[in-house]
């Protein structure tokens, strides 16, 4: 009986050694995008806050590697619908702020504005785990980015080295 096991699981093996390639090979950022489930107002306002949280400087910034789309997908994907309508209702709150305190929506801020409205999120009592979310989301997403992991971070799936010919004193 443990020969039949070892067989069917030496073939799923095999079988799955195959078509991983071909499966691997059908990737790429566009296919790995999700359908925006934010209003377009409201998806454009998470656009600059991301932005704000990880502006562009001598590396790319957090709209350069596509940071809002990640928040959208980490929060359609991986949070209950509470929590999804919580955020969209933040990020709506941040947009209605901006209009109060100065007059303008806050994609036409411009970044000192920004970053003073966007610590008053993170201080307050009721926008603190909205504005929490909000930049863990950002900062997991660039930490994770291909980007830092290639040119930052230097990534190694397999770290260390092995270097058999080191000659000893």
């Amino acid at each position: 009986m443990e020969r039949r096991n070892a067989l069917k699981s030496m073939a799923m093996l095999i079988g799955g050694a195959i078509a991983l390639p071909e499966w691997a090979n059908g990737w790429s950022t566009n296919s790995l995008t999700t359908q925006n489930w934010l209003r377009p107002n409201l998806a454009s306002v998470l656009s600059e806050a991301v932005e704000t949280i990880i502006p562009k400087t001598n590396t790319p910034g957090a709209k350069d590697l596509g940071l809002d789309t990640f928040v959208q997908k980490m929060i359609a994907d991986c949070y209950s619908k509470e929590v999804q309508s919580a955020f969209a209702k933040g990020i709506g709150q941040i947009d209605a702020v901006a209009q109060q305190q100065y007059s303008k929506p806050f994609t036409q801020l411009d970044t000192p504005q920004r970053i003073e409205l966007l610590k008053g999120f993170e201080k307050g009592a009721e926008t603190k785990d909205f504005y929490g979310l909000l930049k863990g989301l950002t900062v997991r997403g660039y930490l994770n980015s291909e980007y830092v992991m290639t040119n930052i971070t230097h990534y190694e799936m397999v770290p260390g080295r092995y270097h058999g010919c080191v000659k000893v004193k």
